[in-house]
């Protein structure tokens, strides 16, 4: 089993930044790579970001490259999600997930752990 703990959520103001943290414990070890999803209300759960564990792979959703950088810390077993010049669209719950198995994806059906999820709200 693995727990997620998400961090760093809130309220901004439209151009401005935020980091979210996911924190991982228990079969970690076991794990390939960590993802970020968000959900608006409303809409579907749709793909963000994922990094692998060991190389660092990267794989972003095209609605965010160039403003989000995933990275991770090994050491504390955690993943960052920087994100940069936010959007009001970019207003969703934010949740990190674990994927056991290569190679990175996009759908969330294929990852294994879910975090419960921290609120971004962008303004206006």
């Amino acid at each position: 089993q693995v727990q997620l703990v998400e961090s760093g959520g809130g309220l901004v103001q439209a151009g401005g930044s935020l980091r979210l943290s996911c924190a991982a414990s228990g079969r970690t070890f076991s794990s390939y790579g960590m993802g970020w999803f968000r959900q608006a209300p409303g809409k579907e759960r749709e793909f963000v970001a994922a990094i692998s564990w060991t190389y660092g792979i990267t794989k972003y959703a095209d609605s965010v490259k160039g403003r989000f950088t995933i990275s991770r810390d090994n050491a504390k077993n955690t993943v960052y999600l920087h994100m940069n010049t936010l959007k009001p669209e970019d207003t969703a719950v934010y949740y990190c997930a674990v994927k056991e198995t290569r190679p990175l994806s996009s759908w969330s059906s294929e990852y294994d752990y879910w975090g419960q999820g921290t609120q971004v709200t962008v303004s206006s």
